[in-house]
């Protein structure tokens, strides 16, 4: 069977699946490399974030030989997209990997997180409204599971905004821990961002179960449970209440970066961006009128094995 493996270039997070010909995981790896770092002041790629990114690509090209995989798709999201000087990474992560980092626009990278959240979910449950909070953006797509083509799953309304837990704690939250008028100021931001998606694309608002992917939702998880080592069999479809949100956003804003990476649960290097990221969390809940979030660790390189394994002859 072909072996294939999903590599994600982030703003906070570098990522890797490798799966068998069947869609079974072999390995899935997750570093966080800050590539997003400044990018949304400077509108540049900082070369160390590059530098770093690179370095872990390679250790991931290494992990790929070892499987022997046959097949690669690699894709890079909101910081590359924002990025002026994206081209020189792009080529970068080529050299690293071996094969082209597609450069994926929003609706896009929506509609992969979309597929791969919802592809073990039980379709009766639907409709849905995926939610991928990012580092420099949140990728939301809604709708009842509809296929479109061989293992191709498509939302009925996707769209891409400029909120994620890296951009608006360097956007909005300067000081540590930070003050109530910069918590403040932060909500009112991804709220007016929500109005405006929503009016503009107002199919978002049809579903009534949000399911939430990536780092701050998983985070958000482990806090939650107070689970002191990731255990996916854990977190993944852990229901987090918006109560529960809520509360813990209070608790992580009153505390600074030292205080938050004491508390049960927290991954160290994603305390100084989480309380970012319970910002957009809670801003969804509340937005959508939604009473608990389904934790989901199926996700966009979910989505990217699937198109690769339709893919093949």
């Amino acid at each position: 069977m072909t072996t294939v493996a999903a590599v994600d270039c982030g703003t906070n997070s570098t990522r890797l699946l490798v799966a068998d010909g069947s869609g079974r995981q072999l390995e899935r790896l997750m570093t966080i490399t800050r590539l997003g770092q400044d990018v949304d002041a400077t509108h540049r790629l900082a070369e160390e974030a590059v530098q770093r990114t690179v370095g872990v690509l390679r250790r991931y090209r290494e992990v790929m030989e070892h499987f022997g995989v046959e097949a690669v798709r690699m894709t890079a999201t909101s910081a590359a997209r924002d990025a002026t000087n994206r081209d020189a990474f792009l080529a970068a992560a080529r050299d690293a990997v071996g094969v082209d980092a597609q450069l994926l626009t929003g609706d896009e990278e929506a509609a992969l997180s979309f597929a791969g959240a919802t592809a073990e979910l039980d379709s009766a449950g639907g409709p849905w409204l995926v939610a991928d909070i990012g580092g420099g953006s949140t990728e939301l797509a809604s709708g009842p599971r509809a296929v479109d083509g061989p293992g191709r799953l498509q939302p009925a309304a996707a769209r891409s905004i400029d909120v994620g837990c890296v951009r608006v704690t360097e956007r909005f939250l300067r000081h540590d821990p930070p003050p109530s008028t910069e918590v403040r100021a932060a909500r009112a931001y991804v709220d007016a961002m929500l109005e405006e998606t929503t009016a503009a694309l107002p199919g978002l608002r049809s579903a009534d179960t949000l399911v939430g992917l990536a780092g701050t939702v998983s985070a958000t998880a482990r806090l939650d449970l107070c689970l002191p080592v990731y255990d996916r069999d854990v977190v993944h479809h852990h229901r987090l209440s918006a109560a529960a949100v809520s509360a813990l956003l209070g608790e992580m804003a009153t505390l600074d970066v030292a205080g938050r990476r004491r508390r049960p649960g927290m991954e160290e290097e994603r305390a100084d961006v989480i309380v970012g990221g319970l910002i957009v969390l809670d801003a969804l809940l509340r937005h959508f009128e939604l009473a608990e979030c389904l934790v989901s660790e199926s996700d966009i390189l979910d989505g990217m094995v699937m198109s690769l394994l339709s893919a093949s002859p």
